[in-house]
């Protein structure tokens, strides 16, 4: 892979959290693609449930300090930052008191859905691209894991489309098994749209203010798809085949290969030619 810059934003990884399919690959794979003499960053929501001193997280000043608005509020961005000391791999952590010092992800102690999921979605991935902005490092391929980060397809594609920094970056949305059947504020694409953006890139979250309108939406402006798990939402798959985009399965055996070639190719804009959905 000529272009080695590689952003991995994901919703859960292990062992900051409790193993699950999902948290395990956004563990492993960084690893596996900084072995292979990638340069990598990687970003996930600190939740309350993270346990900051088990996991020896510290704030990082430099980047801290920055505010983001949403339906006029200000929110305070806090960075934090640990490592995974065996993979030799930082982890940074999106941090606001409001949205992430819960003790929970995306429900409560009853299984109730948090009513301001899709404000902690927006200021998420949001923050994500501020702090990689600070950062000032230009990635080749934004990877996006989960539903938590699929914003970050729309604000880059979009927004940022742009910007020195993510002018050549491609996108990649890995997809799993972690649909949810409630429905965000019908306001959603309010709290997503920012001066810069036209109306018309929120027209599917004005439609389908829930799981499937924010999924179709990373896809709309995604460069490739990894179908990380069995049973996704033919909603979804039928919207992927319309699109025509490059498509690969996850296979447990020989994944991180295979995500690289993925990366490879859309980097220089050649199709994918194996046919997942026959």
């Amino acid at each position: 892979m000529e272009k080695g810059k590689i952003l991995f934003v994901s919703q859960e990884i292990t062992p900051f959290l409790p193993e699950t399919f999902m948290s395990r690959i956004c563990r492993y794979l960084p690893q596996a693609v900084h072995e292979k003499g990638k340069e990598i960053r990687t970003f996930m929501p600190k939740f309350g449930n993270i346990n900051s001193r088990k996991n020896q997280l510290h704030e990082v000043i430099r980047l801290s300090g920055m505010n983001l608005i949403i339906e006029e509020n200000d929110h305070p961005l806090i960075i934090k930052v640990s490592s995974i000391q065996q993979a030799r791999m930082q982890v940074y952590f999106i941090d606001n008191e409001d949205y992430f010092q819960r003790k929970f992800m995306f429900r409560d102690n009853n299984q109730k859905f948090f009513p301001d999921n899709d404000e902690r979605s927006v200021f998420f991935n949001r923050s994500v691209i501020e702090t990689v902005k600070k950062l000032g490092w230009a990635p080749d391929i934004i990877h996006l894991h989960g539903w938590m980060s699929a914003l970050t397809s729309l604000f880059i594609k979009s927004v940022f489309k742009d910007n020195p920094l993510f002018y050549d970056s491609k996108i990649v949305m890995s997809l799993y098994n972690d649909l949810f059947t409630e429905s965000f504020s019908p306001d959603f694409y309010k709290k997503v749209k920012l001066p810069e953006m036209p109306d018309n890139e929120l027209e599917l979250l004005k439609a389908e203010p829930d799981y499937l309108g924010l999924m179709k939406t990373c896809i709309k402006h995604a460069d490739g798809i990894i179908l990380a798990e069995d049973n996704i939402n033919n909603e979804i798959i039928n919207y992927i085949k319309k699109l025509n985009l490059p498509v690969i399965k996850h296979s447990e055996d020989t994944y991180v290969d295979d995500y690289c070639e993925l990366y490879d190719r859309i980097n220089v804009e050649e199709s994918v030619e194996e046919e997942v959905f026959s």
